[in-house]
């Protein structure tokens, strides 16, 4: 790695995962927009043809935007020839397959627990955390023995888990996490402030704002714009949208039409309960309230204007990228270069020294949030510099919001030791531990673990061993 005129070029990234369709892709097109940062990526996947489909891809981006930042993509075989000599590594897996998948979102459905999402918390994201903790612990493993001082960036779900897994196999990493869901908050600040405060044009990136909570049940506690208070204007701006009768569409049956569909109802429905603001999507929100306020049925979630996605939707949309893919690969279709608004790669940039920056992430709690306990992952506001990650203190959770969030970070903290221990009853503790399975039987609940761990069992071998 060579630093010269203000930028870095040799810099080297291994991708494990390099074989995604998604997020591999977004950190291409981030990284040919990047200036004065160049270098190599090397594509980890078990998938080693789509990794190989990716190298095509990469390379092709820097024969047809010749004035882009200079990147080369090479896919690889092993973990070791990714990780040596590497700079950062950045992780984005699907903990087995979308059958897996399939089975964490709707098998709970026979018991009337409806998920929106069902990867992070809720049956379907504990599950599917049991299937990730001991991927994450042979990466976390691989990284001490082949690139212990890289940064690692993590965008794999469950966040809080794949992140403190990490941890915990390797204390000494050098690792965060990165969601984006923040973002879209701010972004209704910025609506806010143009709708209600007559200020139109303002940035996300312009908000300052408190962070506080846990990945995907994070929240704004403090908003403002210069010396303006943005909470009493989102106050405003959210009974506005009420008020002017916005509703959802009505539900036509089919849900594949309505899969990510929100209207931000459910977020305005904990402000108004809480009088701070909830700062992920609604799929993601609901799942960590009691069953009776968003989710007891599909109905419910229609009047609350969000999706349930089904795995249907998602293996179609497998389809158009494996099509995309091959598209881009024959030349028939050429890549877009267009600006993701993820922050990975200004993040990679201000850890090797070329600017400060300040935004959200996941990091174990070192007293950012002195209420909850120590280690724990949490999600709040960091400032990244030259070969640092500094979290910014965020102050005590309010006391309105502790006894939600507290208990999903004692329910993380137990399924990390599950996994990590290979014990499935610990595990199902955690699973009862869950709001929503809390309103099964003990005996439903015993029936639905066990029936989703026998489908997840391809996945789950040391866990029998």
């Amino acid at each position: 790695m060579q630093y010269h005129d203000n930028g870095v070029s040799g810099v080297k990234i291994a991708y494990i995962g390099g074989g995604s369709r998604g997020w591999a892709w977004t950190l291409m097109k981030d990284l040919a927009l990047a200036e004065n940062f160049e270098g190599e990526v090397a594509l980890y996947d078990i998938d080693y043809k789509a990794a190989q489909d990716n190298e095509i891809i990469g390379n092709k981006i820097r024969e047809d935007f010749p004035e882009a930042s200079q990147w080369s993509y090479k896919a690889v075989k092993t973990l070791k020839e990714a990780l040596t000599d590497a700079n950062f590594v950045v992780v984005s897996i699907l903990p087995g397959t979308f059958k897996e998948m399939g089975s964490d979102v709707h098998t709970p459905e026979k018991y009337g627990i409806y998920q929106p999402v069902g990867d992070t918390v809720g049956p379907g994201g504990i599950i599917r955390a049991l299937r990730t903790i001991p991927m994450f612990e042979e990466i976390g493993n691989a990284v001490r023995e082949y690139c212990p001082n890289a940064w690692v960036i993590n965008y794999t779900n469950p966040m809080t888990v794949c992140t403190r897994t990490l941890y915990r196999v390797f204390p000494e990493i050098k690792m965060f996490g990165c969601c984006h869901e923040v973002f879209e908050t701010l972004k209704l600040l910025c609506k806010s402030l143009d709708q209600i405060g007559g200020i139109p044009g303002v940035k996300r990136n312009q908000i300052k704002a408190n962070v506080t909570g846990v990945n995907h049940f994070t929240w704004i506690t403090e908003a403002k714009y210069g010396n303006i208070d943005l909470l009493p204007l989102y106050r405003e701006y959210a009974n506005k949208r009420r008020a002017e009768g916005e509703k959802p569409p009505e539900n036509d049956g089919n849900w594949m039409n309505r899969a990510f569909q929100t209207h931000e109802l459910v977020k305005f429905d904990l402000f108004d309960r809480y009088g701070v603001i909830a700062a992920a999507g609604d799929r993601h929100l609901a799942e960590f309230c009691p069953k009776s306020w968003y989710t007891s049925s599909p109905e419910q979630v229609a009047e609350y204007g969000f999706g349930l996605t089904p795995i249907q939707w998602r293996l179609k949309d497998l389809d158009e990228r494996l099509q995309k893919s091959r598209d881009l690969i024959e030349g028939k279709e050429k890549f877009k270069l267009d600006q993701s608004g993820e922050e990975g790669v200004l993040q990679m940039k201000a850890i090797l020294g070329l600017g400060d920056m300040v935004t959200n992430v996941n990091i174990p709690n070192q007293g950012q949030i002195p209420n909850l306990p120590l280690g724990a992952v949490v999600e709040t506001n960091a400032v990244f510099s030259a070969d640092s990650v500094k979290p910014v203190c965020a102050g005590d959770l309010p006391e309105t919001l502790y006894g939600l969030i507290a208990p999903i970070v004692a329910e993380q903290e137990l399924v990390v030791e599950a996994g990590l221990t290979r014990d499935l009853e610990l595990a199902f503790k955690a699973f009862m531990a869950d709001p929503h399975v809390q309103t099964l039987s003990l005996q439903d609940a015993r029936a639905l673990f066990d029936e989703m761990v026998e489908n997840t069992k391809e996945y789950l071998g040391e866990y029998f061993n």
